[in-house]
Order: structure tokens, then sequence, then C-alpha cells
């Protein structure tokens, strides 16, 4: 197995929707930064997905698009601009995983039910391995998160780093 860390959309746009999901995200970005460090630690890569919605005006060079402070991504991790739910379409995701030998991706971020669902199954169709990290996940609608564990393969971290020794 030659895993790497997905962080999809969490973006300081979405910190401001309201006070569930800012909650719910700012719990998921424990998990999520002690992942980051985990697989630093092991010199596995990280990938940084941003999602891009011009209606929004959440592009590039504008705060929302960009990603809190508190979240543990370098500028030498791997971005990735996304214009759909689903981080492998259209985008290089497959390309550079395929270049860094990767197999399996361990998955984290916002929104559960939407943008991670639909690159889970994306991970799925391009016959790599998708794991959603318990405890990583992040939505407006926290109910929803069980639901989207619930229909996925989960791991939690206690479980990630005994796996990655």
């Amino acid at each position: 197995m030659k895993p790497a860390l997905l962080v999809v959309d969490v973006q300081k746009a979405f910190f401001g929707n309201n006070p569930i999901t800012t909650r719910s995200l700012e719990e998921a970005l424990e998990y999520i930064n002690a992942a980051i460090a985990l697989f630093r630690g092991k010199q596995l890569p990280v990938l940084c997905v941003q999602d891009i919605d011009e209606e929004d005006n959440r592009v590039p060079g504008e705060v929302g698009f960009e990603l809190p402070d508190q979240l543990d991504i370098l500028d030498s991790d791997v971005h990735i601009h996304k214009t759909y739910g689903n981080a492998f379409n259209k985008t290089p995701l497959e390309d550079e995983l395929r270049k860094l030998g990767v197999d399996t991706v361990i998955i984290t971020g916002f929104c559960a039910e939407y943008c991670v669902l639909s690159t889970y199954r994306g991970a799925k169709d391009l016959d790599l391995t998708p794991i959603l990290l318990l405890g990583s996940l992040a939505s407006g609608n926290p109910e929803n998160i069980n639901f989207v564990e619930n229909v996925s393969d989960i791991i939690s971290y206690n479980a990630l780093e005994k796996v990655l020794e």
C-alpha cells in the first residue's frame, strides 16, 4: 500500500457559512492536522484540493479561496484546483497520484456529503483504494457525516497510525 492524504475543500469561505459549519470544520481540523503530521513524519504525500466557484467569488487571489491559518498545509504540498465535486474530474489529481506511485487515498475535508463523497467515488472509479479518516469530515449538516461514513470505507486515526508503521 502506498497512501496519500487528500485534504478536500478546507477553505476560508466555508468557515463563514454558519456556526454549525464552522464548528464542524474546526472539529475536523484537529484530525486533519494530526493526519498531515503523521503523513509528513512517514514522508508520505499530502495533497490539498481547493474548490473554485466564480459565482461565489471563491477564486485564487480572493480571501474565501485561501486556506485557513490553522490548517497545516504547506506551499510545497501538491495543490489541486477543482471546479466539480469530484476532485478527479478535469484536474491533474490522478496524474499526480500516479506519478507518486499512490494506490490508496485517505480522504478528509469538507463537505462530507458532496465533494468528499464524490471524490471517494471518483477514486474508486480509477481503481484507487479510497478510505475516509474518521473524525476528519465536516458538513453544514453534521448528521450527513454519519451517512457518508456508513456508505464508505473508514479508518480511525489510531488504526491509521498502526497501518503506517
